[in-house]
């Protein structure tokens, strides 16, 4: 039996066009489309030529593991568009249970720790989203204002596909609807919202020691929100 199939490069080269509502990327001529052939139209030119370097990049052989901004651009069509309230209002829900309201109740060092890196931004939320959120020190669930979740919500909906698509990976992975919103307004960038949502983690590593897997896992983690924030950067840039 021979190995599974993969697919081939079968272009010479990648061109990016104006397309009715922005550009498409065009093989040898031919429009790229998304798994589910429907065109791709990307709103920036930038974009647009990112993902056609990626495709440019392509070996004998497509790995769409190189290919994190196609990826992303297809979920945008496919994925997002269609179903855009639904994601928004799962992402929304983030701030009712937010990392950042939720401290430790020991050790004092942690505790320390997490008031030094988290309390900016809960009061950057408060100001800046006019949606101050409560903290509590431990697991017990704590009650947020429905102002504010609306407030956080407004911030959500207003996001266009692309900039929701980029959001997801912003939010789910650190578990932070602050931290997601707050990079995309430039407050703080991917690795810096990484590494806040991870002073546990790291708190416990410095400890007890550190495990080859965790932070493996920990490093993919931090480049699809490194990819996620590059995605949404190119989807503003002209």
């Amino acid at each position: 039996m021979s190995g599974e199939w993969k697919a081939r490069r079968f272009w010479t080269s990648s061109q990016l066009r104006e397309a009715a509502d922005g550009f498409e990327i065009t093989l040898d001529g031919r429009p790229v489309r998304t798994p589910g052939k429907l065109a791709l139209i990307l709103p920036t030119a930038a974009l647009a030529q990112a993902i056609a370097a990626e495709w440019d990049a392509q070996d004998e052989i497509i790995d769409p593991n190189t290919m994190p901004l196609t990826r992303a651009a297809n979920s945008a069509v496919e994925r997002v568009t269609p179903q855009f309230e639904a994601v928004a209002n799962m992402l929304a829900e983030y701030g009712g249970t937010d990392l950042l309201s939720y401290r430790a109740e020991a050790p004092e060092a942690l505790i320390r720790a997490q008031a030094e890196g988290w309390d900016p931004l809960i009061d950057w939320a408060a100001t800046e989203l006019r949606a101050p959120l409560r903290i509590t020190h431990g697991v017990l669930p704590v009650p947020q204002d429905d102002a504010s979740l609306l407030k956080l919500r407004a911030e959500v909906m207003a996001l266009d596909a692309y900039g929701l698509t980029a959001l997801h990976d912003l939010v789910t992975l650190p578990g932070s609807l602050i931290l997601g919103l707050a990079v995309l307004r430039r407050r703080l960038d991917a690795e810096s919202s990484h590494a806040l949502a991870r002073i546990d983690e790291e708190y416990q590593a410095e400890n007890w020691g550190r495990d080859e897997e965790a932070d493996e896992a920990a490093a993919a983690r931090l480049a699809q929100m490194k990819n996620a924030e590059r995605f949404w950067l190119l989807s503003r840039t002209a």
